[in-house]
């Protein structure tokens, strides 16, 4: 049996994701396709470029990866990713698609014909860029006659890529909702509002999965909490960890 593994963008509650795949590395699941958009493409690139899932939080942690957009006022936006590019260079710069050690497919969105695009073939630095460029906030990428944005914009958990190349499909999502958080700051608004948006392309592709990993504890972490990226990463792993008795029947 192939698995996928698919996963959601979510910034820092993507640190999740690399619990779930330290549980799913325990469990010793194999994994034959992972698909991802914005955090959860990085992610899913690092790992399938051969990092464990300890290092890769490592790096992100030390690098504080998410806050690596430079304020420039533009026409198009208010941060550049050029830092970003610059630390993917580092760790990444050595591959393409084609040499990581697990086909990835990573999702974008191309602004002008508003469609998802992805990405699975040549340059791996670029399209992983373009799936972290936040609309509005960053000027989208300009790649392959495409202007690109995240790919969370259109679907925020890419899973029909893998459909066609997949028997089973994990999907990791890493943005629950909490009713009761109090909504008093702009900040929290606007988070709010993300999430709206967000979910509402997310809930039609979850009758797709075969196995929805979301751990609830995500809900009460706001999406730029690095403090608590360890609590994340811990919540992945602990959620996935309850499925360890479905997991261990499909590697029978």
């Amino acid at each position: 049996m192939k698995i996928g593994l698919t996963l959601s963008g979510g910034a820092v509650h993507g640190v999740a994701h690399l619990g779930a795949l330290k549980a799913l590395e325990e469990l010793a699941v194999p994994i034959h396709a992972i698909s991802g958009v914005s955090s959860g493409a990085i992610a899913g690139a690092f790992y399938a470029a051969g990092y464990a899932p300890e290092e890769i939080f490592s790096i992100v942690a030390q690098v504080k990866i998410w806050r690596l957009a430079r304020l420039a006022f533009s026409k198009r936006g208010l941060f550049i990713l050029d830092k970003l590019a610059q630390e993917f260079q580092k760790y990444l710069g050595n591959h393409t698609f084609e040499t990581l050690r697990v086909p990835l497919i990573i999702g974008t969105t191309d602004l002008r014909q508003g469609t998802s695009i992805y990405f699975s073939s040549g340059d791996l630095i670029r399209p992983l860029l373009a799936s972290n460029t936040v609309p509005l906030l960053c000027p989208p990428y300009e790649y392959q006659d495409y202007l690109l944005v995240d790919g969370g914009l259109t679907n925020n958990l890419p899973i029909e890529c893998l459909q066609d190349i997949t028997d089973f499909t994990i999907a990791v999502h890493v943005n629950p909702m909490n009713p009761q958080a109090p909504l008093r700051t702009f900040r929290s608004i606007l988070e709010r509002t993300t999430h709206l948006a967000i979910n509402n392309n997310v809930e039609p592709r979850l009758k797709l999965c075969d196995l929805l990993i979301e751990p609830p504890r995500l809900k009460y972490y706001s999406l730029t909490d690095l403090k608590n990226a360890r609590l994340m990463f811990d919540a992945g792993y602990e959620q996935t960890l309850k499925f360890a008795d479905k997991l261990l029947q499909l590697k029978e």
